[in-house]
């Protein structure tokens, strides 16, 4: 290793930037300068003021207001997204590496045929199955998220299954499961941790895409990719609005690909 990840400028650089975007997320989910979905006629596209720091949309809401529950929604999807990818891809990656056979061979076969999709075009066939929403949209990109998850752990558990620790845990009796849980899992969080802020980012982005299109986060909820797609109409008449809203998606996503960075290049 040459050097630590929180020496590392370029991790420092991505914590400062998750941080801010975490903070405005939480004070988006707290409380707004102004009710995100509240209309006012007479403050339709009104400029950047000390009333409206970012101005107000074709409705006359204010954007500063909407940016910040966009900015909460955005990072609940992702979040719940990567959690439910991380959980169900870390208990099959588990059982599978762990086991290996014939329960390695089917669950990793249903895994290659998930993978074979794009991870977007299977979440836009399941929206359409189930319907759109915020809880539909988490755990439709949760489940899709779920077979990256499961091959890296997998392939953990299958480094380590043989290992001098493990084959002592089962002489003395240890349960499989506090094997797998307890033993072997702590020595995948250092790769997971890499595929989880890259997991992050793809649902930022999947998120982002999907509600964009009309398919994931619907009105009145305000969304970083409702927003783009709201404000994509009024380019010439508003271009701050659709400026400032993916300012906070690059933003997203690059704090959290800094400290991914700054990792591997600890690691290095």
């Amino acid at each position: 290793m040459k050097g630590s990840g929180l020496n590392n400028f370029r991790f420092k650089a991505g914590v400062v930037i998750s941080a801010l975007m975490v903070l405005l997320s939480v004070i988006g989910m707290i409380g707004t300068p102004y009710d995100p979905n509240a209309m006012d006629a007479s403050a339709k596209f009104a400029g950047v003021s000390a009333a409206h720091l970012m101005g107000c949309d074709n409705f006359g809401r204010d954007i500063f207001s909407r940016i910040l529950s966009g900015c909460g929604t955005t990072l609940v999807v992702a979040f719940f997204t990567v959690l439910i990818g991380v959980l169900g891809g870390t208990l099959i990656g588990a059982v599978t590496g762990y086991y290996g056979g014939t329960v390695d061979e089917l669950l990793m076969r249903l895994n290659d045929t998930v993978l074979a999709f794009p991870s977007i075009l299977l979440a836009l066939v399941m929206i359409s199955l189930f319907g759109s929403g915020k809880i539909k949209l988490i755990a439709a990109l949760g489940i899709v998220f779920m077979p990256s998850f499961a091959r890296i752990v997998r392939a953990e558990f299958i480094k380590c299954r043989n290992m001098d620790y493990v084959s002592s845990a089962k002489l003395m009796g240890v349960p499989d499961h506090r094997i797998m849980f307890v033993h072997i899992l702590p020595n995948a969080t250092r790769v997971m941790l890499s595929s989880v802020a890259i997991g992050f980012n793809n649902a930022v982005l999947a998120e982002a895409g999907m509600s964009f299109l009309g398919i994931g986060v619907q009105p009145p909820d305000a969304s970083l990719g409702r927003m783009l797609s709201e404000a994509q109409a009024f380019l010439f008449v508003k271009p701050s609005y659709a400026l400032f809203t993916g300012l906070m998606i690059v933003l997203m996503i690059l704090g959290f690909s800094l400290m991914n960075e700054g990792l591997e290049r600890a690691d290095a």
